[in-house]
């Protein structure tokens, strides 16, 4: 058997660590809004899976080393016709039914949203649960390592318009870094968020989602230095 590379080893050990890391989430500073009763949001929960890319290589040379050309994380762009985060770049995921546990819930939504195949995937731990109150959820990142990755796709195009695997070596480039500000109802929210490009589509990562994987990478020590000062307004 074929070992594998350095960097891929690397990178799946770091990102198990960092699930046992009580100090990723201690802060949350990207809620939106106070949900109207905290104890009825409905619980959630997201896929945040990285792996070894099939194609798509990065066009950036990241700093980290532990960040190969053919590291990623699963992403997908929601419906613009949905009525909650519509047209935004998510993790895989959605609410937990009952009986579920978090870890039962993102891998089954990202069976239905993508088609992965979840034997492949290697969960390595959930993180904090951490408010999301534009929609009035408590969401749990679930950090996990594609073992055997498998093809994905829009599996309901009526929830999803792409799927796709962005490499993390475009993820940290700074060039491709911007802090996204909303104006909404009188107050301002600033955010980090990334650019990435899948074929002929720009995709902006911002919101909750990115909000994530800056904490992540700065805690990793993947992030690369950039220019918080380069400011895109969203539209309201």
């Amino acid at each position: 058997m074929t070992p594998e590379p350095l960097a891929t080893t690397s990178a799946r050990a770091q990102l198990a660590a960092l699930a046992e890391d009580p100090e990723l989430l201690r802060s949350w500073p990207y809620a939106r809004g106070l949900p109207a009763d905290p104890a009825a949001a409905r619980p959630a929960a997201v896929l945040v899976l990285f792996g070894v890319l099939d194609g798509l290589p990065a066009d950036h040379d990241a700093q980290a080393l532990a960040v190969s050309h053919d590291l990623d994380v699963l992403l997908l762009a929601r419906a613009a016709t949905l009525r909650s985060h519509a047209g935004q770049v998510a993790f895989p995921g959605g609410r937990v039914e009952p009986g579920e546990s978090p870890v039962d819930a993102a891998l089954r939504e990202a069976e239905e949203e993508t088609g992965l195949d979840p034997s492949g995937v290697e969960v390595l731990g959930t993180l904090r649960e951490l408010p999301m109150p534009v929609s009035n959820h408590a969401v749990t990142p679930v950090l996990a390592w594609w073992a055997r990755p498998t093809p994905v796709r829009v599996v309901d195009h009526g929830e999803s318009s792409h799927v796709f695997r962005a490499p993390v070596a475009d993820l940290v480039d700074p060039g491709r870094r911007v802090t996204t500000v909303l104006r909404r109802g009188g107050q301002v929210w600033k955010g980090p968020a990334f650019q990435v490009v899948d074929g002929d589509v720009t995709h902006l990562v911002w919101g909750f989602t990115a909000g994530i994987l800056d904490r992540m990478f700065e805690r990793l020590g993947w992030a690369e230095p950039w220019d918080r000062g380069r400011e895109l307004e969203l539209e309201p």
